[in-house]
């Protein structure tokens, strides 16, 4: 290469510590960027690039972007997964023998983010990290930099659990050792977009062993040691918010698989995959951020414990039973602003004025939350109340302290409140003072002098200064005033007093903005003493917003509170879906019985398409979840069991990044709840095998079934349009048979969305196509092909039911033979007839959807009507 100017050289040298980030490189009031650099940052920001001198070989791509507007565009590159390391000078220029030193001062990635602009107010931003610690088993960290959230876990079932996990939270960057296999890092990266990271530190030092103290196994601190020594070389500052790191024992709670999560649609639709839509949507009554974040980590891991649960029922009923006292509590609780981001900001060093009054704000309402709960009936609400700290002592330290609306940045003054320190006092009294002294000096001279438009004037360049206009210069009496400069139309002077004057002023201001910038430091840190407490109680009023919230919305939609069975027997009585109710207009929701005892294992449910088999289904795991974090349920009455697992395999999607097919993703999914399942265990499995041909799919339903009974025994709602598989019921005796009811008027179907006992009598397929608006000759021929079939005659010319069904199973049976079992040609056809028997042997229904198959069909049965 050839030689690049110094300060090129400084801008390699550290480049080469940050390959994988934009070096935000600070030049001036820009940060710059070079080389490939620039020409990518150009592109993702759509900004001008532009080129510089750089050394031998001319010049160099760059472009560049404000300092003062430089946080909206380290927003946007960050969002999109990459990573941005700041680049300060380090030494102040006058001291600087040729180029500036400079040095990255801070790190900015997905999962390090600190400032309010780039956050999710009402969402966690986890960086994780990953340990292998043995075959099959991983540590996983998590630290959530903007609230010192720390925590540990262990997962023991291979690198799919591992999937399983990190989906299950929101991580935007993970942590991994270089050595960690390929197929293994592209996972993270592709399946679950996380931008990746590296670390192999992890030996356990003084600063880590303070945040482990709860941890037993050196694995576990090893996991967490990774994770803290990549956030100590990025963030290169004071984490002192961080908190003790709390082992997530999984369990503990309720395993929701990254499968279940997304079928289920806990915290986002699959089709748009955005809040509206989803269970939290319909459960989020909270008016905190902290609580709006709490709610998410309550649903990521439902309890497990029926204590836990009955306590939270409890606090859920107390605060049900009175209305007025919970509307106060919510009006109180909306006035309280993020105190666990606050906290973190003011450790981290970047806090403002402004968030020291919402800090203080905030704390001004403790006491009316911790009266109202105090008026609530139930003992354990009012003892929520009681285990409030208002932390009175940093109330007070604000309230004398820091102006009510001071300014955004506060190395400019106008902070601290007259009377809070006496050295600020004198100084704001002298500028104050000094101040006046001019104006009386101006009226003075202007009487003085007779010169009406004489006036006193200040700029930086030249201080005070007296100004006259040159139309009035022979009023002036000789030598009155020390000539300072000279403009078009005026002349401008001073004198000593003036000039001596100027000097107390602006020293008394910049003395005063000086001294207020230190004292508002003294007082972040005197704040910063009591991030602990103020950790404590924003997790205490966090999860009083979300049990308000919870009866909040159990009143909005006439939720019940369930009842925790020790058996594994579920008893619900017009259960209805959350969400699908809450989309749904003028109560046209039909609601529906659950009945599975401890001899009815598997419900097999039976019904035409779109009449709400899938729906069903998710209503009942969707109620279970919901009972499991604490809130009441949508039905008139719930006897539940506790589920430690829930399994799902409903709808049907490609997973087009791993490059699985719809059927594969349907066998993995299916795979992976009856291998995981137990028979506490609730598994949800819709039209299994219908992925592949008739009597595969059949096959494998049937097997399904039969193992899940035999074997697994977990409670089972297996919904089908196989009708031979209703046949199962004389065979298994914990199998039950249930099917959405529909009737047949005037040619027209009707769902009525009731689930009854006993098998479904009719598929309905071709009424479903035609409320599809399918085109009405293709819905005559469909209905002429099914009653051919279904009567298992023919009419002159036709092809009968019992050749097509002959053709489908000789396809099947040798399916892998080297050739294809003839079919006997009927003694007297024509030369035509022989050539279309003979498409229709070669015809590969396989391969065919059924319009294909219904097309092709009627193509060689017009060939036999010629």
């Amino acid at each position: 290469m050839a030689k690049l100017t110094p300060m090129m050289q400084q801008y390699m040298q550290i480049k080469a510590d940050h390959q994988d980030a934009f070096l935000f490189f600070r030049l001036g009031d820009f940060y710059e960027m070079f080389f490939e650099d620039a020409t990518k940052a150009a592109q993702e920001l759509e900004i001008t690039l532009t080129s510089r001198e750089g050394g031998e070989d001319g010049r160099i791509p760059m472009c560049g972007v404000p300092f003062h507007s430089s946080e909206n565009y380290i927003k946007n590159l960050v969002e999109k997964g990459y990573k941005v390391a700041i680049c300060e000078q380090v030494q102040d220029p006058k001291d600087a023998k040729g180029v500036v030193k400079r040095e990255v001062v801070q790190l900015v990635t997905p999962g390090t983010v600190m400032e309010g602009a780039m956050l999710e107010e009402e969402e966690n931003n986890y960086l994780a990290s990953l340990t292998p610690a043995g075959e099959d088993t991983y540590v996983l960290a998590y630290n959530d930099l903007t609230t010192g959230e720390n925590s540990v876990a262990l997962v023991s079932d291979g690198f799919d659990g591992v999937l399983s996990e990190l989906f299950n939270r929101p991580v935007k960057e993970i942590v991994i050792p270089s050595l960690l296999p390929e197929e293994n890092r592209a996972a993270l990266s592709e399946r679950l977009a996380l931008t990746i990271s590296e670390e192999d530190r992890i030996d356990v030092t003084n600063e880590v062993e303070v945040l482990v103290t709860d941890l037993r196994q050196d694995v576990l601190k090893e996991g967490f040691a990774r994770l803290f020594h990549y956030i100590q070389k990025t963030q290169k500052r004071s984490m002192d918010h961080l908190k003790s790191v709390y082992y997530i024992e999984l369990h503990d709670y309720m395993k929701l698989d990254m499968y279940s999560k997304r079928n289920l649609e806990l915290m986002e639709t699959i089709r748009k995959q955005g809040k509206k839509g989803s269970l939290l949507w319909v459960l989020d009554q909270t008016v905190t951020s902290m609580g709006a974040r709490m709610l998410k980590k309550w649903m990521e891991r439902p309890l497990l414990q029926k204590q836990q649960i009955e306590e939270r029922f409890n606090q859920v009923d107390g605060l049900l039973g009175q209305f007025f006292e919970r509307e106060m509590l919510r009006e109180s609780l909306q006035s309280v602003y993020d105190l666990e981001r606050l906290a973190g900001r003011v450790s981290y060093g970047n806090v403002n004025g402004r968030d020291l009054i919402q800090l203080k704000q905030s704390l001004s309402k403790i006491p009316e939350v911790k009266r109202i709960l105090g008026e609530f009936a139930q003992s354990e609400l009012q003892r929520l109340g009681e285990n409030l700290d208002d932390l009175h002592e940093v109330h007070t330290l604000l309230e004398n302290s820091i102006m009510d609306d001071p300014p955004a940045t506060i190395k400019e003054g106008g902070l601290m409140k007259d009377g809070y320190h006496s050295q600020l006092d004198e100084y704001r009294d002298a500028a104050k003072n000094g101040k006046q002294w001019i104006a009386e000096l101006e009226a003075k001279e202007r009487q003085e002098t007779a010169i009406k438009s004489l006036k006193v004037g200040y700029n930086r360049v030249f201080g005070y200064y007296i100004e006259v206009t040159k139309a009035n210069l022979h009023l002036l009496p000789e030598g009155r005033y020390e000539r300072k400069q000279t403009l078009t139309n005026a002349e401008r002077y001073i004198t000593p007093e003036l000039k001596e004057k100027e000097s107390l002023i602006l020293e008394a201001q910049e003395k005063s903005v000086d001294l207020e910038y230190q004292l508002f430091l003294e007082v972040r840190d005197r704040v910063k003493a009591y991030i602990k407490p103020l950790q404590r109680l924003a997790e205490q009023v966090a999860s009083v917003d979300v049990l308000q919230g919870f009866a909040t919305v159990s009143e909005q939609h006439h939720y019940t509170r369930p009842s925790i069975r020790d058996d594994r027997s579920i008893h619900i009585e017009n259960g209805r879906h959350p969400v699908v109710e809450k989309v749904m207009k003028d109560d046209q929701f039909v609601p529906n019985d659950v009945r599975m005892n401890d001899h009815s294992d598997i419900l097999l449910i039976t019904g035409p398409n779109m009449s709400g088999k899938s729906t069903y289904m998710r209503q009942v795991a969707l109620t279970a979840v919901m009972a499991q974090i604490g809130c009441f349920v949508p039905c008139e009455m719930a006897d539940l069991p506790i589920f430690d697992q829930i399994f799902t395999r409903i709808g049907a999607a490609d997973d087009l990044v791993s490059g699985q097919s719809t059927f594969m993703v349907e066998m993995m999914e299916a795979r992976h709840a009856l291998t995981k399942a137990s028979e506490r265990s609730l598994i949800l499995l819709d039209e299994i095998g219908r992925g592949t041909s008739t009597y595969d799919g059949m096959a494998l339903a049937q097997a399904i079934v039969e193992y899940i009974h035999e074997h697994i025994k977990a409670k089972t709602l297996f919904s089908t349009h196989y009708h031979e598989l209703t046949t199962l019921e004389d065979s298994l005796s914990h199998l039950t048979n249930v099917h959405v009811r529909a009737e047949e008027y005037d040619g027209k179907v009707v769902f009525l969305h009731r689930i009854q006992e006993g098998a479904a009598d009719e598929s309905y397929g071709i009424h479903v196509a035609k409320l599809a608006e399918l085109p009405d000759s293709l819905i005559t021929r469909a209905n002429e092909i099914l009653s051919q079939l279904e009567s298992g005659g023919s009419a002159a010319g036709e092809v009968s039911s019992s050749e097509v069904k002959e053709t489908i199973s000789k396809e099947q049976l040798t399916f892998f033979a080297e050739e294809p079992a003839s079919v006997p040609a009927q003694s007297k056809n024509s030369q035509e007839e022989e050539q279309v028997l003979t498409a229709l042997r070669e015809l590969d229904l396989l391969e065919l959807n059924p319009i294909e198959a219904m097309n092709q069909l009627y193509q060689l049965q017009k060939e036999l009507k010629k």
